[in-house]
């Protein structure tokens, strides 16, 4: 794969689970609506895979050193998958009770991180427990401190 979509795609599938993990934990744990925690999933996938592949294209073309065709390609595959990535999380969503859904979602993207970590281990000839452990501790981190700050904003605003 090439560099530039390589770039791309682990970042935007890196962000993408673990930001709409944090949204979809948060907000359940906020004020436990289907149609809110929906809102956001869609959120993630639109308007912060923009701003994602925006981030990317500006990184790339900062370092000056790819052509205008690999900053394209590393901005449109972070998009891409940016976006796959976070709406594969409404089908949970949509289908089950949110409370079944949100541990379905956890489900999945913590093993879609851990696949992800394993592949990448593999390929860079490292240990693949250290790299999974390293990425999963890190989303684990970012779901107790979403779901922590909901019950908070739930009790001190609502």
């Amino acid at each position: 794969m090439k560099h530039s979509l390589k770039t791309g795609f682990s970042f935007g599938l890196t962000s993408g689970i673990i930001t709409t993990l944090g949204i979809i934990v948060g907000l359940q744990s906020t004020i436990n609506s289907r149609l809110v925690v929906i809102g956001g999933v869609l959120t993630i996938a639109i308007a912060d895979a923009l701003s994602d592949a925006l981030g990317i294209h500006m990184s790339e073309e900062s370092e000056n050193k790819h052509t205008a065709q690999e900053i394209w390609e590393a901005t449109f595959s972070t998009l891409i998958s940016k976006s796959v990535f976070s709406l594969t999380f409404l089908v949970p969503v949509i289908l089950l009770p949110l409370t079944t859904a949100v541990l379905v979602s956890l489900f999945w993207g913590f093993f879609l991180i851990s696949i992800f970590s394993y592949a990448t281990a593999k390929k860079n000839q490292q240990k693949p427990w250290k790299c999974i452990a390293e990425h999963v501790i890190l989303a684990l981190c970012v779901v107790l401190i979403t779901h922590y700050v909901g019950l908070w904003v739930s009790t001190a605003f609502g």
